[in-house]
């Protein structure tokens, strides 16, 4: 996160995916202060959406992604932040916060406790996320869907490629080339292929094609 906020010093919190903000946006303050970061905590409001219009950085929190979405287009704020990141402004997010970077949510792994309008997103990257992305366990007696088999099940209906996200692992975006850095790697998978492991530090620019 250092090198890409290094002429930054102030941030916007976005803290809609969770149903307490104000201690949401609390906790943010608190932990990005430590690494010298100033933040302001956004409001879904006329107020937050002048907050992102004067954003350099913006920081969208983890929760519920389809109260995330909901909000956000309830407010006016998602066009805002795809505007905004394509003027410059830098994107981060976390869990749902990444999730909505993509076209769609349709690959998130919340369930829909309201109903978002779209399920269309700020569409940043050509690709969907889904984060926490777990690997079947051969010993687990669990008889539902494995994590893999629901996002072949997303190919069968989509021909967007989905990029499943271990702990530990992020991917940085500059223009059309991303990259995969953090501790874990990645699960890629398109349609007609065989899913495809890639390790930390490996380009993801070929999603971009």
């Amino acid at each position: 996160m250092s090198s890409v906020l290094a002429e930054i010093d102030r941030l916007v919190f976005v803290p809609f995916a969770v149903f307490d903000r104000v201690r949401y946006g609390g906790v943010a303050v608190s932990r990005f202060e430590k690494v010298g970061l100033g933040v302001d905590v956004a409001t879904a409001d006329a107020a937050g959406c002048r907050l992102i219009e004067a954003a350099r950085a913006v920081f969208v929190g983890g929760g519920n992604t389809f109260r995330l979405l909901r909000i956000l287009r309830e407010c006016g704020m998602l066009e805002r932040l795809t505007t905004r990141t394509r003027e410059g402004m830098v994107y981060m997010g976390a869990s749902a916060g990444s999730n909505i970077a993509a076209p769609t949510i349709r690959t998130t792994n919340d369930m829909p406790i309201v109903e978002p309008g779209s399920f269309e997103a700020l569409d940043l990257v050509p690709f969907q996320i889904n984060p926490h992305y777990l690997d079947p366990d051969p010993s687990s007696s669990h008889m539902g869907e494995t994590r893999e088999q629901r996002l072949v099940e997303f190919l069968e209906e989509n021909p967007t490629p989905v990029v499943g996200i271990r702990e530990g692992a992020w991917i940085r975006v500059e223009g059309d080339a991303a990259q995969l850095g953090g501790k874990r790697g990645a699960r890629i998978f398109r349609r007609g292929r065989e899913p495809e492991e890639r390790s930390s530090g490996a380009s993801l620019s070929d999603l971009f094609s």
